[in-house]
């Protein structure tokens, strides 16, 4: 039994083993030089900065998700962010007032300069690479952790390989700051508290990840702090990052019930599209508001069969859903729709048309298949008078003309028989047929055996 504790054991050991980091950790003073020169935003860092700015809100402009992620790439903006959290890991405060500094100098400038450029832009549309960063929820707390695990594991490590690129797409840094400026150049401010509350995820906790791994890996402190020092800057870690992620877990729960309930809407009105011979015309369903509009012509809707639409609703999971029903042509048939009362009356005609053609062709339809049924009693008929016919088939021809666009049948009829028939017989074999398939035309034709 304790020979199999200790293989276990091992077992757990060489595991952990395996994992280890230390084994391709870069040196510390590297690491702490390659960090200490990626905050800094001077001369080269400068300019690639100010290139990603513009490049970012020309993307976001013309909703390029290729020219975006480019931006997202070149942008030097997670330095100062790394810079941050490794500071604070190795109690480097020196470090950290300039990572501070640069950081804020990179966010009012990009501010700065995508406010400047949406604001002379001659495209201001609200385009979906714009409206994706401004409801941040809890699943974008956990990209930028990963993600800033894995940048800052990189920098610590001998073998970066293609980490810190992919990283710079992951955590996408200068959308949301651009799409900030956006909001600060339409005078919006729901895109501009949005986009900043996701680059302040983004950066809270790629800082974060930064501290932990320093502090994971033991990189050397460069200054002391008493016990309770070091017990305050904790105190003050945890309440910035409880303040970053609260709205984000409420946003998040209120996304997914969003998500579940336009779901369940949209399943439920592909349901009801024809209600007890009503045509749905129209319908706006707001996860947000938790409401659905329906807009019927045709019959009324009583009381009754309202209920009835409700209770479907329930079976779907809609029960705490407002939904309003129209109908006819109501004053209040919806808001949007007072102004289309014609365009409505249109729409309605035609569907009286559509259901009529239908019913005409469904008729159509069923008197020609009735033809081929009724070979076997012509056949038996026709033979009573002529008994040389011993086969008959029957189909419906379509047949068209020059002088009309109308597409007609005509029945066709040919005729098996053993010995001959003269043209008389034939004839009133034609006459006949006329009268028994009650037709204009007959196509008659006779084959010998």
């Amino acid at each position: 039994m304790s020979s199999q504790i200790e293989e276990g054991y091992e077992w757990i050991k060489k595991v952990f083993n395996f994992m280890r980091l230390s084994y391709e950790k870069e040196d510390s003073q590297l690491i702490h030089e390659s960090i200490e020169k990626a905050i800094v935003f001077r001369g080269t860092n400068f300019w690639i900065l100010i290139f990603a700015i513009f490049i970012a809100s020309v993307g976001l402009n013309m909703n390029s998700t290729a020219v975006v992620i480019g931006a997202m790439l070149i942008s030097p903006l997670m330095g100062p962010i790394n810079g941050i959290g490794y500071s604070v890991a190795t109690y480097n405060f020196d470090l950290l007032k300039r990572s501070l500094k640069n950081y804020s100098f990179a966010v009012l400038g990009g501010l700065s300069a995508s406010t400047i450029y949406f604001y002379l832009s001659p495209i201001h549309a609200e385009h979906s690479e714009l409206l994706s960063r401004t409801s941040p929820t809890i699943y974008d707390v956990f990209i930028a952790m990963f993600g800033g695990l894995a940048g800052i594991v990189a920098i610590c490590s001998k073998n970066k390989g293609n980490v810190i690129p992919g990283v710079a797409i992951a955590t996408a840094l200068m959308p949301p700051l651009c799409t900030a400026g956006y909001g600060i150049a339409e005078g919006n401010m729901n895109f501009f508290l949005g986009a900043m509350y996701l680059f302040l995820i983004n950066s809270v906790f790629i800082a974060l990840a930064a501290m932990l791994v320093s502090q994971v890996l033991k990189l050397p402190k460069r200054s002391f702090l008493l016990s309770r020092e070091i017990k305050n800057t904790n105190i003050l870690v945890g309440i910035v990052i409880l303040l970053t992620v609260i709205p984000s877990v409420y946003l998040g729960i209120t996304l997914v019930r969003k998500e579940k309930f336009t779901k369940a809407a949209e399943e439920f009105v592909t349901d009801v599209a024809n209600w007890e011979g009503n045509y749905l015309l129209k319908d706006e369903v707001n996860g947000d508001m938790r409401t659905i509009k329906l807009a019927y012509v045709g019959n009324e809707i009583d009381k009754t069969s309202l209920k009835r639409l409700q209770d479907k609703a329930k079976d779907k999971g809609l029960g705490d859903a407002k939904i309003t029903v129209e109908q006819g042509f109501q004053s209040g048939l919806m808001e949007s729709d007072r102004d289309n009362k014609k365009q409505i009356e249109r729409l309605q005609s035609e569907v009286v048309h559509v259901r009529e053609s239908i019913q005409n062709s469904e008729s159509k339809l069923d008197s020609l298949s009735r033809v081929p049924s009724e070979g076997k009693d012509i056949l038996k008929e026709i033979n009573a008078f002529l008994p040389q016919i011993k086969g008959c088939s029957i189909s419906s021809s379509p047949y068209f003309s020059l002088e009309s666009e109308k597409e007609q049948h005509i029945p066709s009829v040919l005729l098996a028989h053993d010995k001959d028939i003269s043209d008389t017989e034939r004839e009133g074999i034609r006459r006949w047929l006329k009268q028994r398939l009650k037709a204009d035309y007959v196509i008659l034709n006779f084959r010998r055996l």
